[in-house]
């Protein structure tokens, strides 16, 4: 009988899981896998996005609250979970930006980071780690600083000199990155709801998108059917309601449509330590060969 394989995603804030890959991860659940998500930032200065939740007893109470609906999010997904600790950055405005807090994660020492991840690295002991490209999927500074953390920890973990106190050497197999919106993506749920007479939410977006902007489409090796687990995505980013407004475009087309025109989630392969072929439909290729009992 074959081991069971482990997936761990690192993400920047809570609901984060829930809006970038969360089909994939029910959908190894559903196979018998292990899946762990990590959260990086307690998500302390994320703005409230959802009318109904913009309330003084919710402001007053966020930073309790987005720890409950992470724990719902994973309990949908049927994923494990652990919160890595830090504190939010928060995404700076103006111009110039102002200065990151301090202490915040962005500003933290990148060992101290590393190390914290690398210690749940060693005891979950994943085959496959993702988290964000190297531009955070979008500008964020602690989506930026999840990335960095990520990669140094993916290289930290299996070296015995590096934080001995953190755990006996692990080394995963495969690093993924998940990207930010595609244009491709956007496009095709465009076309097909205009197509059907349905009012496109897409419309500004598109004739707003930059052409000289390169779609992550053309960075992605890997693509995971997962359509039937989309109303599990759906249902565990509705538990973040502080974030999420179940009238906004996140669900303005209909998952039929989406099972039919876009069945995937995307990602880029950039380290393999197994031999696999591109392009994949299976984060686990490679790995399923090398690891058993």
């Amino acid at each position: 009988m074959a081991e069971k394989l482990r997936l761990m995603t690192v993400h920047a804030h809570p609901d984060d899981e829930s809006s970038k890959g969360a089909a994939t991860l029910a959908k190894y659940v559903a196979d018998g896998h292990e899946v762990m998500v990590v959260t990086c930032t307690g998500g302390e200065a994320g703005s409230i996005l959802n009318p109904a939740m913009d309330r003084p007893d919710v402001l007053e109470n966020i930073t309790e609250i987005r720890r409950e609906e992470m724990a719902k999010a994973a309990a949908i997904l049927g994923v494990h979970h652990r919160w890595l600790g830090f504190v939010d950055s928060g995404l700076p405005e103006g111009d110039p930006l102002p200065p990151l807090p301090e202490g915040c994660f962005a500003r933290t020492d990148l060992d101290v980071s590393t190390e914290a991840l690398v210690r749940v690295v060693r005891e979950f002991r994943p085959h496959v780690v993702i988290t964000y490209d190297e531009n955070g999927g979008y500008p964020h500074p602690d989506h930026i600083r999840c990335h960095e953390v990520s990669v140094a920890a993916f290289d930290a973990a299996p070296d015995p000199d590096r934080f001995p106190g953190a755990g006996d050497p692990w080394q995963p197999l495969k690093l993924y990155y998940c990207h930010g919106f595609s244009r491709a993506r956007m496009q095709t749920f465009h076309d097909t709801l205009t197509s059907r007479g349905v009012e496109s939410p897409y419309a500004e977006w598109l004739e707003n998108w930059d052409p000289t902007r390169p779609d992550v489409m053309e960075r992605v090796t890997t693509r995971v059917e997962c359509a039937d687990y989309f109303e599990t995505r759906d249902a565990a980013l509705l538990a973040h309601a502080t974030q999420i407004d179940p009238n906004s475009r996140w669900f303005a087309v209909p998952v039929d449509i989406q099972r039919e025109v876009w069945p995937t989630e995307e990602y880029e392969l950039v380290r393999s330590l197994v031999d696999t072929t591109l392009p994949e439909d299976d984060l686990f290729a490679g790995v399923r060969e090398r690891v058993s009992v």
